[in-house]
């Protein structure tokens, strides 16, 4: 498994990481002996950067996955969480990176993790009622007293980690990308690749749309968070369904490969992205993606992946407006 340099963190990371939100409730029931097996797995297939959250069903999925780990030499694996994401009595969430939730997230985290330390704390998402000063303090003293060892931010735009670092540099960010959602391309990419900032995408597979397994029929269960998605019904499913389909006939024809690996390597083929994390309870996917890593697109490949995807019609799918 090849890796890379993750930023000015430093932290030497696979380039596929694994990641832990299907597992947390939110896509439905998860079979935790299939989701263990995938990630033992992942971890036996090279992979060393394990992404997670708080929020991934409030420590089920921090559970689960170490749970997995369990008995594998400490140094061996990266575990990412995120944390800034308060659960609310009506079964909601909303946003909360106030010091005394960010504490109280990490010590949680820590517990529910069953490890001294955390490689990568991430804040999940921004949050308007935080200055952004007293979250990066707060992580900033964490870091210090070694509950934590790097501080990285998800969902971030540039001006908002310009602002948080002025108080604690930003180490890493964690932004959604695929080939149907390409918004960080225009400030977000720029500013992280001059900053030396990290960058692990999530998504690169659009949800499972750029899988090439879905058709118009498809349909997910009601504790799927994709059930209740206008990307994934309508006109612009189809339409991005046949896209999906243009690009599959290329990927076979033209590259001898699948249009799953395509997706993963054309997001890797990016300057200043240095990880995607997929997310999988199916070992076989998990080989899928490590494949993805080994495929090199030329500059041929590259404007031709973009023909096709021209037509497509833009993916929002989880955005900061929806938390």
């Amino acid at each position: 498994m090849k890796q890379i340099r993750l930023g000015r963190s430093n932290l030497q990371v696979s380039r596929i990481a694994f990641g832990t939100w299907e597992l947390g409730g939110d896509w439905g029931t998860t079979n935790e002996a299939a989701a263990i097996a995938a990630i033992r797995h992942a971890a036996d297939q090279g992979i060393n950067l394990f992404d997670t959250a708080q929020g991934y069903g409030f420590g089920a999925s921090e559970r689960l996955l170490a749970k997995a780990l369990k008995g594998r030499p400490r140094d061996d694996v990266i575990i990412a969480t995120k944390g800034g994401l308060r659960p609310l009595p009506d079964g909601g969430i909303e946003r909360d990176a106030s010091p005394g939730w960010i504490r109280r997230g990490v010590e949680e985290s820590l517990q529910a993790l069953g490890t001294d330390y955390i490689d990568l704390y991430q804040v999940h998402w921004p949050d308007p009622k935080t200055p952004f000063e007293q979250t990066a303090h707060t992580l900033g003293e964490l870091k210090d007293a070694g509950r934590i060892r790097h501080i990285g931010v998800s969902n971030f735009d540039a001006e908002q980690m310009k602002e948080f670092s002025r108080t604690v540099p930003v180490e890493t960010l964690q932004p959604p990308y695929h080939l149907f959602r390409r918004d960080i391309e225009k400030s977000i990419l720029p500013y992280t690749q001059s900053s030396d900032i990290g960058v692990l995408v999530y998504g690169p597979l659009g949800q499972g749309l750029l899988s090439g397994t879905f058709t118009a029929n498809t349909h997910f269960s009601a504790d799927d968070w994709r059930s209740k998605s206008s990307v994934f019904r309508g006109e612009g499913f189809e339409r991005n369904l046949r896209i999906v389909s243009a690009l599959k006939r290329f990927a076979e024809s033209e590259l001898g490969t699948t249009v799953s690996r395509l997706a993963i390597a054309w997001v890797l083929a990016q300057p200043a992205v240095q990880t995607a994390i997929v997310g999988t309870r199916d070992p076989k996917h998990v080989d899928d993606a490590i494949a993805a890593s080994d495929l090199v697109l030329d500059a041929s490949a590259m404007r031709r992946i973009d023909e096709i995807v021209s037509r497509e019609v833009p993916v929002g799918g989880p955005t900061p407006e929806s938390v």
